[in-house]
């Protein structure tokens, strides 16, 4: 880790946020490389197992949505320890995204602005790409989740079915600040309408990627739909997207913060969620996630995993090993069996 921070991150630091991600991807994708990734950050411990929202999560670790777009990096992302990938998100068209710049470094807060606004290879690409990690993958015990959107309920029906033959779940992104149109399924209406369609055809684990609020107004909203959500059977809630900032140094003005300073806002988001949602539904927090000792208050919070991006850009590769050897320490200074018992 301390080598990471000290050599290899002001290395990558110099480039561009894409630039830097670039080569990042060119080396998750390497066979050699994956295996050797593999040998020395994949740390597995049974009393690490969740499951939560009908999938069993062998590590409460996973990486958010956001990072590998096209489905193509899942192998190279969970031989570093993670134990899921929310892979996407997918949309049915392909998307160039927003124009650049859309990516800003805060190194001083640990955090990252994101005005991406869905670049992908459209839904076929994602297809394939996940078709074959799941015959590579075959007998893995470590989940694969697509995030999927659109504009048009249709969209999602689209992507639903043209994907969940090959993952363990479907996450909802209904909550991007990034990519105008989106938002229109936050409104409780159409919200339910779209959770109502998508019931219809599911054979597999239905998540949503909530927004986060910032007031009583917007809390109010929120959790709204998350109350939709458990009244139509969703799965799991993930808690919560970036935050929307304005920022002059962006093409669009404008994106979503992520990192550490979200951090209090996810528990705080998490706490009032979970009470909304009942004990039944999986919570997944995601926001200013760092370390083994986040994890315990999110989990403490109400959360039955956590996801991580941002984290994984300024910890390094060996985020998630460190979360899983800190929880298994904790847990035995504590005289706690598995780390589901960290909530009670």
């Amino acid at each position: 880790m301390q080598i990471y921070k000290k050599v290899f991150r002001p290395l990558l630091f110099r480039f561009s946020p894409e630039h830097a991600q670039a080569a990042a991807d060119f080396f998750l994708k390497q066979s050699l490389f994956k295996s050797g990734l593999s040998y020395y950050f994949d740390h597995f411990n049974p009393r690490l197992a969740v499951s939560a929202g009908n999938v069993t999560y062998p590590s409460p670790v996973g990486v958010a949505a956001g990072y590998d777009k096209d489905c193509r990096l899942i192998d190279g992302l969970l031989s570093l320890g993670f134990g899921y990938v929310v892979a996407g998100t997918v949309t049915v068209q392909p998307r160039l995204g927003n124009p650049s710049p859309r990516l800003l470094r805060l190194p001083s807060r640990e955090a990252v602005i994101n005005a991406l606004g869905f670049p992908g290879k459209g839904l076929e690409s994602a297809k394939d790409h996940l078709q074959h990690a799941q015959m590579r993958r075959r007998g893995s015990r470590k989940p694969i989740i697509v995030s999927v959107s659109g504009l048009k309920i249709q969209e999602f029906l689209d992507c639903q079915k043209t994907l969940q033959p090959f993952v363990d779940g479907v996450e909802l992104n209904v909550s991007s600040p990034n990519t105008e149109g989106i938002r229109m399924f936050q409104e409780p209406d159409n919200f339910e309408a779209l959770i109502i369609a998508l019931n219809e055809k599911r054979i597999k684990p239905l998540l949503v990627k909530m927004p986060p609020y910032f007031d009583e107004l917007g809390k109010e909203r929120v959790l709204r739909l998350a109350s939709i959500a458990a009244k139509e059977g969703v799965d799991g809630i993930t808690v919560a997207n970036t935050h929307p900032i304005k920022e002059a140094k962006l093409a669009v003005g404008h994106g979503g913060l992520s990192g550490r300073p979200l951090f209090r806002e996810t528990l705080k988001m998490v706490k009032e969620m979970r009470l909304e949602v009942g004990k039944d539904i999986a919570v997944h927090a995601c926001g200013g996630i760092f370390t083994w000792e986040d994890v315990i208050e999110a989990i403490k919070a109400g959360a039955n995993t956590v996801q991580l991006l941002t984290g994984l850009i300024y910890e390094g590769p060996g985020v998630a090993k460190n979360i899983s050897l800190g929880l298994i320490k904790y847990m035995d200074e504590k005289g706690i069996k598995t780390v589901q018992d960290l909530a009670k």
